[in-house]
Parts: C-alpha cells; sequence; structure tokens
C-alpha cells in the first residue's frame, strides 16, 4: 500500500481522497527540517503547500518517494532539479487559485488608490484625518498589466469592469488574444510611459528578476502606482523606496518578497506602501481547490500510474512511457532550442512527424514541445498546462503527419512563427533513442544537445571558426563539439558550438561583434 504525508495545512478532504483510493496517509503540520528528513523515507508521496521546503537533502534522505504534489502553482520550496535527478516527479496545480490571485491584485490596487489601510489605523486611533487622505479614481486611468496569461487576464477583465483602460505587455500575447481581452497590446516601454498604474504577473525568471530596477522606473510615467502580487525579486526593493521618497512612484502595493518570510524589508514603514504576507492565494475557495487537485493528482499516479500537471515529466501512460521516452527528450530539445532563439511574439507552431514518429501518440509529444518553447519565459509550464497556455494566446498549433521520412527513418520538425519570421529546427533519433538535430533554418546538421551550446548565424567566409576558436580559447572555455551547416558557398551559414561552461555576458559581447558574425545565442538545456 503507498503511503502519503501530508505536511502542510491542506483541507481535510485531501487526506480524505487519499483514503479512498487505498492510500496510506499521515498529517504531520510544522515538521522542522531535521523532523522531516527523518521520517521521509517511509512515504511514497508528499504532499505540500509553501511552508514545507523540499531540499536536495529532504529528497536524499526520500528513499522511496515517488512524488511530490505542491497544492498551488509556485514550486520554490522545492529542488526540482535534484527531485528528477532522483526520478521523483514534481506536480503543482497550476489553475487553481488564478481568480484568487487576480482578486488580490485588484484589491491592492483599490487599497493603495485610497489609502485604506493607513485610514483604516489613523481612524481606529481616535483621528479623523479625513484632509489627509485624498485618494485617487480608478475610473478612466489606465492599468499596465505585465504578463496577460491567466491570472493577468482575469485582472484586465476585472480592471475593464471598473471602466479602466487595460494596456499589456506579454511576449506571448497575439493581437487576436488582445482583442479578445479587449486591450491594447503594447512594447514594455510604451506601457512604463502610459500607466497610471502597473500590475506585475510574470514568474520568477531570469529574463524577469530584478525587471523593475531604477532604470525601468525612471522612465514610467510620474507619480505611477505599482502592484506586485506574483512573485518576490521582480523589483528591486531599494530602487522602488527611493523612487518611493522622490515621487516617480506614488505608491506600492506588495504581496510578495525577494525574502520570505519578510520580517524586515527596505520598504516596510514608508507611508504609501501597502504590504501582505503572501496573501494571494489565500482564500477558502482556492486552499480547497488546489488541495483536492493535488491529492486526486497523487492518487492517480500512485495508483495507476497517470502523470499530470507534473513540471518535470511528461504526462503518458504507463504503456506508452517505455516508447515515447526518447521522442519526448527530442521534442523538447527541439522546444527548448526554438524558445531560446525566438525573441517576439508567438503566432503560429507546425510540428511534422515523418515516418516511425508519425505513428505514436503524438500529443503528449507537441505538448512536451511546446513547454520546451515557452519555458524560457513561463518557468511553471508543464506537458500539462502548455496546450492551454498557446490556446490562451491564441497561438495556432498543428500537427502533420508522413508515413515516409526522405533521409531519415524517423523525424520530427518544428516550425515556429512568429511577429517578425518562420524558422524551423528539426531532429531524430539515432539507433533508436539518442536524440539528434539534423536541421536549423533548412540548413543541415548534426549536433547532439550539450547542457552549454552556443548558436551562432554567420556569414560564410574564412576565419570566423579560428577567431571563435580563439576567443574561446582565451577565456579558458573548452569546446566539446563544434558543428557547421551552410546554405551554399559563400551563403548564410550556422554553427552549433558545445562548450563545457556557461559563457560570461563580456564574452557574449565580444562574440557578438566578430567579423561575419550576425547573431549568437548562449542556450543551455
Amino acid at each position: 500500500m503507498a503511503k502519503v504525508l501530508i505536511s502542510d495545512d491542506l483541507s481535510p478532504r485531501a487526506a480524505e481522497i487519499f483514503a479512498e483510493n487505498g492510500i496510506e496517509v499521515d498529517v504531520r503540520v510544522g515538521l522542522k527540517p531535521d523532523e522531516l528528513i527523518a521520517i521521509i523515507g517511509d512515504y511514497d508521496g508528499l504532499a505540500i503547500r509553501s511552508a514545507t521546503k523540499v531540499t536536495a537533502e529532504v529528497i536524499a534522505a526520500a528513499g522511496q518517494l515517488k512524488v511530490i504534489g505542491r497544492a498551488g502553482i509556485g514550486v520554490d520550496n522545492v529542488d526540482v532539479p535534484a527531485a528528477t535527478a532522483k526520478g521523483i516527479v514534481v506536480m503543482n496545480t497550476p489553475f487553481g487559485n488564478s481568480i484568487t490571485t487576480a482578486e488580490h491584485a485588484i484589491a491592492m490596487m483599490m487599497a493603495l488608490a485610497r489609502q485604506i489601510p493607513e485610514a483604516d489605523a489613523s481612524t481606529q486611533a481616535g483621528k479623523w484625518e479625513k484632509s489627509r487622505f485624498v485618494g485617487v479614481e480608478l475610473f478612466g486611468k489606465t492599468l499596465g498589466v505585465i504578463g496577460c496569461g491567466n491570472i493577468g487576464s482575469i485582472v484586465a477583465d476585472r480592471a475593464r469592469g471598473l471602466k479602466m483602460k487595460v494596456i499589456a505587455y506579454d511576449p506571448y500575447l497575439s493581437q487576436e488574444r488582445a482583442v479578445d481581452l479587449g486591450v491594447e497590446k503594447v512594447p514594455l516601454d510604451a506601457l512604463y510611459r502610459r500607466a497610471d498604474v502597473i500590475t506585475l504577473h510574470v514568474p520568477a525568471t531570469e529574463q524577469t528578476r530584478n525587471m523593475i530596477d531604477a532604470k525601468a522606473m525612471a522612465t514610467m510615467k510620474p507619480g505611477v502606482r505599482l502592484i506586485n502580487c506574483a512573485r518576490g525579486g521582480l523589483i528591486v526593493e531599494a530602487d522602488l523606496k527611493a523612487a518611493l521618497e522622490s515621487g516617480q512612484v506614488a505608491g506600492a502595493a506588495l504581496d510578495v518578497f525577494s525574502k520570505e518570510p519578510a520580517k524586515e524589508n527596505v520598504l516596510f514603514g514608508q507611508p504609501n506602501v501597502v504590504c501582505t504576507p503572501h496573501l494571494g492565494a489565500s482564500t477558502s475557495e482556492a486552499q480547497e481547490n488546489v488541495a483536492l487537485q493535488v491529492a486526486e493528482q497523487m492518487s492517480d499516479y500512485l495508483v495507476h500510474g497517470a502523470v499530470s500537471n507534473a513540471l518535470n515529466m511528461a504526462s503518458v501512460t504507463a504503456d506508452e512511457a517505455p516508447r515515447l521516452a526518447p521522442y519526448l527528450k527530442l521534442a523538447e530539445q527541439l522546444g527548448s532550442f526554438a524558445g531560446q532563439i525566438t525573441e517576439t511574439g508567438l503566432q503560429a507552431v507546425s510540428v511534422d512527424y515523418e515516418g516511425e514518429a508519425a505513428e505514436l501518440n503524438t500529443r503528449p509529444l507537441t505538448a512536451c514541445m511546446l513547454m520546451g518553447l515557452l519555458r524560457p519565459l513561463l518557468t511553471s509550464v508543464n506537458m500539462v498546462s502548455a496546450p492551454l497556455i498557446a490556446r490562451e494566446r491564441d497561438i495556432d498549433v498543428r500537427e502533420t503527419r508522413r508515413d515516409r521520412a526522405p533521409d531519415y527513418q524517423t523525424l520530427v520538425r518544428l516550425t515556429v512563427t512568429t511577429e517578425q519570421r518562420r524558422r524551423s529546427v528539426t531532429g531524430t533519433l539515432f539507433g533508436g533513442a539518442k536524440p539528434r538535430i539534423v536541421e536549423i533554418e533548412d540548413i543541415p546538421l548534426e549536433a547532439e544537445v550539450s547542457p552549454h551550446m552556443l548558436f551562432v548565424r554567420n556569414n560564410d567566409k574564412p576565419g570566423l571558426i579560428g577567431r571563435l576558436g580563439t576567443m574561446l580559447g582565451d577565456a579558458g572555455i573548452n569546446i566539446a563539439s563544434f558543428h557547421l551547416g551552410r546554405k551554399g558557398e559563400g551563403a548564410d551559414a550556422i554553427a552549433l558550438v558545445a562548450i563545457d561552461q556557461a559563457v560570461p555576458d563580456a564574452l557574449m559581447d565580444q562574440i557578438c561583434v566578430l567579423p561575419d558574425v550576425v547573431r549568437v545565442r548562449a542556450l543551455r538545456f
């Protein structure tokens, strides 16, 4: 009999669902790290919210753990790479608290506009400072939504109900989807200049971390108000304090902080700041929804082997898994490659399956490819949520099957259409199990994907390979493999270079200005 530990406060119904599926369940809330490490080896599943920290040490002690279920979206408290390395599935419930979080953002915006927390404290202290608390109307104001996915689109809808004008920045938001939402799609710099209120709804990634810094705030409309109910670390808090003191930013409402629990913060005590302790998902309805969802998902996996909403494993049946496994790896690599070199909004995705690949259940393969494609900006995306996210953004996703592949026994081609161009990447399996990239943008080459790579577009002229190799060598970066391709003599050419470590930003800048280099991207797999 499988055994699950619930280590955070979940609805009692979650334990009942486990029991109904024949799973033994223990509820032990408030365990200290050493206490969790001491007992985790007895369990097949671990159900958590945000309080339990599933560190590498916890995972190392989890001798029989098969699944970690997070009741909620964020898995910042789970060492996902460590879990993956040990074969532990990490699940979340990405859509159970969207409305709740969106409503909290709207509540924070209204509290900030009317200075409600300060006015409440003043009034309850026996003061009657009516003239002190003169607020601003939201009617007719412009709301800038950064990140117009599931939560951001709900915020936009509610703001339109308040008769606000809504503008949005999201690299994956199509013009058609923007029209459906009733928002104006704008570049980020335009949003900064025009918005009276800015609300953040993006994940914490390398691209978004510290995105709201002194430079960004300096370009915003004077007197802007900032709302962050997304993730800590998006705003440079010291820079925000300075902007508040200068008046460039009129106020800020924050539900998340760079360090949590936030017992101390440079923004605490500021008269124009509203703070809450990460309450975005804290309603009885949302907590009930995510608790039931995580219990059902974990039960399905432990009892039937079904995987859903997994961040580190494909959603496939137990029968399909052995045959699909190498194709899933290939699909994710193709998607990740295309996603990392895509810089403008996605409009369409086309996947061609040829030869043996056409005979497979291609739905999980396409979902895995979309996951890899979207993940550079959406860290919480998984195989289940990726197709839904694509539909929400009006990304046209199509599959084509062909019985035969001209040059290979099996072939998978991903073609991505953006606002500016179309690009394709093609892969196959060597020996039926080893993924290889065999074509990029109609240029043939054969390359095995490595953890660190450089993708170079260049003019086909002598000397580039030597200059690039010398520059990397002088920096102490070893080249593991160097794969070349070109359309013809003297025509467009590409290089896919596997290296043993990441390239520092300063060195990337030097590579970009090498003679005959057209474009360079650092890739991580």
